[in-house]
This record gives C-alpha cells, structure tokens and sequence, in this order.
C-alpha cells in the first residue's frame, strides 16, 4: 500500500501513476513496496520533526523513517514541500520535476541507500536520476 496525504497540487490527480511508478523503481531494485505513507508537510512541520527526531533546528526537504524488513519496503517519509519548492526555483527546474526527486529519494533510504558521505551521496543521485527515467510522461513537466 501507498499513500500520500496533502500531496501537493503540482501531482495532485495523478496519485495512481506515483504509485506505479515507485513499485517500478522499487522493482528496478529487487525490492516490493509493502507499506508506504509520504507525508506532504510544511517548514514549520518539517522543522519540529527535524529538531524533535536529528536535533537538526531548520526546515528540510525530506525526513525518512524506515521500517523495511528485507526487500520488503515500509516506512514513512516526511517532505518539507515548501523547501523542496524553494529548491526547485533556485534550480531552476520545474517543482514536480524536484518533487519527483525528493520521493525517489525517499524510496531510495528505505531501499537501503544512504546519503552521509560524498560516495554515498553520488551514488544516491545516481539512483535517483535512475527512478526519474523510469517516470511515465504525466509526471514530467515536459
């Protein structure tokens, strides 16, 4: 099961073609989604878990709690959308091009990659671009 609660209007609508997509990514890694809720939330919601779970006092983009068990994915994640969105306008790229990143990312922790050293966060990029080309058209901005 997946699940997105207050995802943002930039992919509200196409919750169906997320899911498929994330079971695509997810098979592209062996593994099979069993459980998993993203949690849209604002800087000032994604602060008071940053600092309550890391003692990180300062928004994020994305906070991921893992539950898996084996190539069986749980867990939940925490985007800070309107830090993902600040992100994308320094960018310059589209918001549901940066949002679509951020929930690969976040499969990507539960599937059991991890972003602490610079190895690990080239890698990670890596993999997440890797979700990105598996992304049907709908969830482009192009």
């Amino acid at each position: 099961m997946i699940q997105f609660l207050d995802l943002p209007n930039v992919l509200l609508g196409r919750e169906e073609d997320l899911k498929n997509w994330l079971k695509d990514c997810a098979k592209s890694h062996e593994s099979r989604i069993k459980n998993l809720v993203y949690h849209f939330i604002d800087n000032e919601e994604i602060t008071a878990r940053n600092v309550r779970h890391l003692e990180h006092n300062y928004a994020t983009d994305i906070i991921t709690f893992g539950y898996s068990e084996g190539r069986r994915v749980s867990g939940e994640v925490f985007i800070g959308y309107e830090t993902v969105f600040e992100n994308a306008d320094d960018r310059s790229i589209p918001k549901e091009d940066e949002l679509c990143r951020v929930i690969a990312h976040g499969l990507l922790h539960l599937i059991g990659f991890d972003d602490r050293s610079e190895e690990e966060k080239a890698e990670m990029r890596s993999e997440e671009e890797n979700c990105l080309i598996l992304r049907p058209k709908i969830l482009r901005s192009n």
